[in-house]
């Protein structure tokens, strides 16, 4: 059954259409929402709740762009409303330069990098995961989290060294035990 069909079905409350959507995305979305919860228990809370608000404003959906698109930002909003009384650090400066993390795919798997990034404080992996998987600007950010471009821009600054230090110490004991 075509997507458009699944929806105008489920716009409808149809269970076995609601079924199909799930099937179809829940995958997909899981992954979405792993991104920015604590853990795999809140991972599949917050693809829940998502699902069932989905259902329940379906019929805002017009059609007009990717439903996909659409569903991700409503599981992207719920799961910042469920951590929404994280405190962020608010920074002085507003000038900071972006650390890149360099990543040599063949050593380091994504489940690792998916590790590392949930272990990352909240507020730092709100925000990495909104500017680099996501691709919301600093100041999209600012506005959906109501902190400034400045916080984006330091919680960014310091997830990526976080990040970056755990890639380097893992680099490390690979080349070590590699070594002997």
């Amino acid at each position: 059954m075509a997507l458009e069909q699944i929806i105008a079905d489920c716009k409808k409350n149809h269970p076995k259409a609601q079924e199909q959507l799930y099937q179809l995305f829940a995958k997909k979305f899981f992954g979405v929402c792993l991104k920015y919860s604590r853990n795999y228990d809140d991972a599949q809370d917050n693809l829940q709740d998502g699902f069932i608000i989905i259902f329940k404003k379906i019929e805002q959906y017009s059609g007009k762009g990717s439903f996909e698109g659409w569903a991700k930002r409503i599981l992207i909003n719920n799961a910042l409303l469920r951590l929404k009384d994280i405190r962020f650090l608010e920074i002085i400066e507003d000038h900071i330069a972006d650390v890149a993390v360099e990543i040599d795919d063949e050593k380091i798997s994504l489940e690792y990098l998916l590790q590392i990034i949930q272990e990352l404080p909240d507020q730092y992996r709100i925000v990495f995961s909104l500017y680099v998987l996501d691709g919301y600007s600093h100041k999209e950010i600012s506005e959906m989290l109501k902190i400034s471009t400045g916080t984006t821009k330091s919680n960014l600054f310091r997830a990526r060294l976080i990040l970056k230090e755990k890639i380097e110490k893992l680099t490390e004991i690979n080349f070590e035990s590699s070594a002997k």
